[in-house]
């Protein structure tokens, strides 16, 4: 039974830290651009390999 006065504050703790980061990374931005990470894995970035490239 003592063990758990000490997991409850200690999962509290951890708790109310992963909500503030959260938060923090909302407030940043971080979250803001929903679309391009879907559309980027389709372009593939190859460049037309039938001409050589000159140095």
């Amino acid at each position: 039974m003592s063990a758990f006065y000490l997991m409850i504050p200690v999962s509290l703790v951890l708790a109310v830290l992963f909500l503030l980061g959260f938060l923090r990374s909302v407030d940043r931005g971080q979250y803001d651009d929903t679309t391009s990470p879907a559309i980027r894995m389709l372009d593939d970035g190859t460049t037309d390999s039938s001409t050589p490239s000159t140095p």
